[in-house]
């Protein structure tokens, strides 16, 4: 996978603001590399408007942040990343994000990457968007289920190969990346708490921060979680 080399920085949530920040210092670092320039602060609005000052925050530590506030019907554009140093693409309603940014896949591919929470799911090959039932039978809290009833499994941008699942610790959703993994529906996944980032560059994967970053894998006739 030659998306998978460049910088990915995926951040399971947090609102911790300096703790963030600091998970994301990879990804500044990278956008520094490349001359600086413009990251990309990609955020979506679903209709109950989006808090750009949070998210320019996080990005404080960038030295120039271009908003790009999108919505249904108002999808990722190439014009919204020409001339960008790296992407940042922020959190919110997961199914909604898959479906405006994946489309720009290509686009992202060349571009340090830093994804939190809706952001970080979005960035796997197979990327779990929400959902708290499988085959009927419940596998997380419902108010986990990002408005959808059955887990699903959409494309999404190839930065990683496992799948995502984020707030892991705080919202419960461990069972839903193993019941995701046992059934198939995802080759392997991570678990990711918040104010923790799994970093990926040149095919290493490192975990940072205050939690855990669980690795869960076929394993004979269930699933391995370490």
């Amino acid at each position: 996978m030659g998306e998978a080399s460049m910088l990915t920085v995926l951040i399971g949530g947090g609102r911790d603001e300096e703790q963030v920040r600091r998970l994301l210092a990879p990804f500044t670092t990278a956008v520094s590399g490349r001359g600086g320039g413009e990251v990309a602060s990609v955020v979506v609005d679903d209709g109950e408007g989006v808090d750009l000052p949070r998210w320019r925050g996080l990005l404080a530590d960038a030295a120039l942040v271009r908003d790009v506030v999108l919505s249904p019907g108002r999808p990722l554009q190439a014009a919204d990343l020409d001339g960008v140093a790296g992407v940042f693409v922020a959190g919110g309603l997961t199914p909604l994000y898959a479906e405006l940014v994946v489309p720009q896949r290509e686009l992202l591919a060349g571009l340090p990457y830093a994804g939190f929470s809706a952001g970080a799911a979005i960035a796997a090959e197979r990327a779990i968007v929400g959902g708290w039932r499988l085959g009927g039978r419940p596998v997380c809290g419902e108010d986990a289920g990002e408005d959808l009833d059955e887990v699903t499994v959409v494309p999404g941008l190839g930065r990683v190969p496992f799948a995502v699942d984020v707030h892991a610790a705080q919202w419960g959703t461990l069972p839903r990346a193993v019941a995701a993994v046992a059934a198939g529906l995802v080759p392997e996944a991570r678990a990711v708490d918040e104010h923790t980032a799994v970093v990926v560059s040149d095919g290493a994967v490192a975990v940072h921060g205050a939690g855990q970053a669980l690795a869960v894998t076929p394993s004979g006739d269930g699933v391995l979680v370490r």
